[in-house]
This record gives structure tokens, C-alpha cells and sequence, in this order.
């Protein structure tokens, strides 16, 4: 059973509307420099590591990558971890990008 739920650009909007989640970027930082959803974080190996042991477990996280593969791998680890409301965003910054410039 997993342990994060993927959603779409627009869950993810209302999610952000509602609940202010911590969004991580798990880009490289090149990519993310470039462009990111606003109030997003860029994930390096020493913030992941600080946020698995010490973050809120209770406060809801957004993670995305460039398509949606990597960020689901990341989602898993963090609700491995135990947190409670971990989502990967479906299609990735592309897929955020794309509804954003349609």
C-alpha cells in the first residue's frame, strides 16, 4: 500500500489554496534556478535528511520533480518516514508548467 497519493496540477493548486504544504523541488538546482512553483524548496541530500528526522510529520508536503517519477520515489521515502500527508505531483514541473502556459 502506498504510503503518498499522486495528484494533478489542479488538486495540487487547491492543496497549496488550503493547506499551505511544504513544497519540495527534487530538481537539480540548474532546473530549479531556472523556474519553480512558487514558495518551493530545492532539495538537496542535507535538507532531506534534516526533514526526515526533524520535520512536522503532521504538516501536509507537495513534492515534484521534472515528470513525476523521481518526486514519487521521494513522496515514498518521506511517508516511510511517517508523515502523514505526502503528495506527488503528477506530471511533474512539466505538467505544472504546461497547465500554467495553456
Amino acid at each position: 500500500m502506498k504510503n503518498f497519493k499522486t495528484i494533478s496540477v489542479a488538486d495540487s493548486e487547491q492543496l497549496i489554496a488550503e493547506q499551505q504544504p511544504m513544497i519540495l523541488d527534487c530538481r537539480d538546482l540548474k532546473d530549479y534556478r531556472a523556474g519553480h512553483i512558487d514558495n518551493a524548496m530545492h532539495v538537496h541530500e542535507q535538507l532531506r535528511d534534516l526533514l526526515l528526522q526533524k520535520g512536522d510529520k503532521q504538516k501536509a508536503l507537495l513534492i515534484y520533480c521534472y515528470y513525476g517519477h523521481a518526486s514519487e520515489h521521494l513522496a515514498e521515502m518521506f511517508g516511510d518516514f511517517g508523515f502523514k500527508q505526502v503528495y506527488s505531483l503528477a506530471g511533474g514541473f512539466a505538467g505544472w508548467k504546461e497547465h500554467h502556459t495553456a
